[in-house]
């Protein structure tokens, strides 16, 4: 359904980017643009009356494993999920299936009837780049783009070592153009190439690369300086070392008093471990929140751990391949020629175990112990701490304690006697919630016409009433007693027509692929060119996305 002017009339709205909040306001759209009420030729308009609900920006998800070659793998490790979870093309639409690892429709569709307009896809290496787009383009509704993976980059990793640091810009920035992506992406930094290289994980920012002579302090830090000296929209978005370990909090520790430029610390409950006084697993939240509160060049996400099925699936070779050892689960690991490389493992989060227990408290305290809602932003890394239609429900237990308390209570004591979550008295309002769901993160990715609903702003609006909240069964029937909270919207608009109404996708559109080309040095494309002729099964000129792969696309300028 479309209409040239869509009027909005009568709702509360929450709009943080300008500093409203609860306020009856009206939200007129013009040729999928927000317009100020004066502007709006309301002669012939679709009039949505809002009364009583509240109006917010389309949802904006910054951390997401949506699409490309991982997620297919992860599909085919899940086959039992596409009997159990489908949606017939009798419902409207097309079919699809999948729980934990939808396929692209069913993840257009559910983003959507979740109030989400924008979501990034977040690794992808740039060899398996065209496939990726083709995916996004099969995902209806949705504005998306792609975080490429540099953090393993042989051609990169000699730039450093001989310390060509124009070289090493140039490459970075005709990477992101010849694979359209959005942004830096940095997996275990020279951890993977060890691990392709010798079999051994890197222990520290100050351990040399196996055969290259550079420190993953280095890689980051080059990273961190190209992104800023190119101008990118969205600062290097880290996934650190040791992820998961005893040590990684130490690690995540040292990037954040250290970063001197933009950092994005993603999945952050992943990174915030070490060991208490008697040597047990433990997490180290406070002494991370407090570092990070103190440092405004840093922004994170959570990655919050929800219980139930998940497909943990990562560009951290090392991790995966230990994952699947400690858990007896199945396994795959996959090496991408001289990028980077990976693994998938599919898990169950569970109460009764101490280790996801502590995991699952570990990122409601990241929540709650940050200082700053427009540096903190909902993500459960889907689908590796679970799946992205569990938001709701982590929303429910950010505002209401009683909730967190109930869910408390169901862990091993032990758990909850290393936990300070209890103590913690803090509750989201739904003017935070909006924060951290939309006007943050479209904040930090540099989109300026989303996240907010002032003029010129791009037309993507959720509608929810209150009396709804809760009214729908969880989509995840094996998660007991979760209760949720705006999993519900009576409206979603994207551009200017209406993608949901009363809950359910309505229709098919197509949103934009997000992507940037930021200015290098053609003379540049000489030496990839001699680079691939040695070292890549691919042809140098097969490796570019063509435009033919991006029908409807938007580059994004740098700064």
């Amino acid at each position: 359904m479309s209409a040239k002017t869509v009027g909005i009339i009568g709702g509360r709205l929450y709009d943080p980017a300008n500093g409203i909040e609860g306020e009856v306001r009206d939200v007129w759209i013009r040729d999928g643009s927000v317009v100020a009420p004066d502007e709006a030729d309301r002669n012939g308009a679709m009039i949505i009356d809002a009364a009583g609900m509240n109006v917010m920006p389309g949802g904006v998800d910054l951390h997401s494993h949506i699409a490309g070659a991982k997620v297919n793998h992860g599909r085919k490790m899940c086959p039992e999920e596409h009997a159990a979870h489908k949606r017939s093309r009798l419902e409207g639409g097309r079919s699809g299936a999948g729980f934990t690892v939808p396929t692209p429709y069913m993840t257009g569709c559910m983003y959507a009837e979740m109030g989400y307009t924008t979501v990034m896809e977040a690794a992808c290496a740039p060899l398996v780049a065209r496939h990726s787009h083709e995916e996004l383009e099969d995902m209806p509704f949705l504005d998306r783009g792609m975080l490429i993976t540099m953090g393993n980059n042989e051609f990169l990793f000699d730039c450093i070592a001989k310390g060509e640091m124009e070289l090493a810009r140039d490459f970075i920035a005709w990477t992101l153009k010849a694979a359209r992506g959005y942004g830096i992406k940095v997996v275990n930094p020279g951890g993977v190439e060890n691990w392709k290289s010798s079999r051994s994980n890197v222990g520290s920012w100050d351990q040399d690369v196996y055969g290259f002579g550079i420190t993953p302090g280095k890689i980051l830090e080059t990273l961190t300086w190209a992104a800023d000296s190119l101008g990118l929209p969205h600062g290097v978005h880290l996934h650190g070392l040791n992820l998961g370990t005893t040590e990684s909090a130490e690690h995540t520790l040292r990037s954040v008093r250290e970063a001197s430029g933009r950092l994005h610390l993603t999945h952050l409950q992943f990174m915030s471990y070490g060991k208490d006084k008697k040597g047990r697993f433990a997490n180290r939240t406070q002494e991370l929140a407090d570092a990070v509160n103190a440092n405004s060049n840093v922004t994170f996400d959570v990655g919050q751990i929800v219980f139930g099925p998940a497909t943990t699936m990562t560009s951290d070779g090392p991790f995966q391949y230990n994952l699947g050892r400690m858990t007896g689960h199945k396994w795959f690991g996959g090496d991408e020629e001289n990028e980077t490389g990976g693994g998938i493992v599919p898990i169950r989060y569970s109460r009764k175990n101490k280790v996801n227990a502590l995991q699952w408290v570990t990122g409601l305290e990241l929540f709650l112990l940050a200082k700053d809602p427009w540096r903190v932003f909902l993500t459960t890394d889907h689908p590796n701490a679970g799946p992205f239609f569990c938001y709701p429900q982590v929303i429910n237990l950010l505002m209401d304690r009683s909730y967190r308390m109930e869910v408390l209570e169901t862990l091993p004591e032990s758990v909850r006697k290393r936990t300070i979550l209890g103590e913690i008295k803090r509750e989201y309002s739904l003017g935070e919630i909006v924060t951290i769901t939309r006007a943050a993160p479209a904040r930090v990715l540099g989109l300026v016409k989303k996240g907010h609903l002032g003029p010129g702003a791009d037309g993507d609006v959720a509608i929810f009433h209150p009396a709804d909240d809760g009214c729908r069964q969880p989509k995840c029937r094996s998660a007991n007693g979760c209760k949720r909270k705006m999993d519900f919207p009576r409206w979603v608009i994207k551009g200017g027509e209406i993608i949901v109404k009363n809950g359910k996708a309505a229709g098919e559109i197509h949103g934009k692929t997000l992507h940037v080309a930021p200015p290098f040095d053609a003379s540049v494309e000489k030496v990839i060119r001699e680079h691939f002729g040695k070292y890549y099964t691919v042809s140098f000129d097969n490796y570019p996305v063509q435009d033919c792969y991006l029908p409807s696309k938007e580059e994004v300028p740098c700064r």
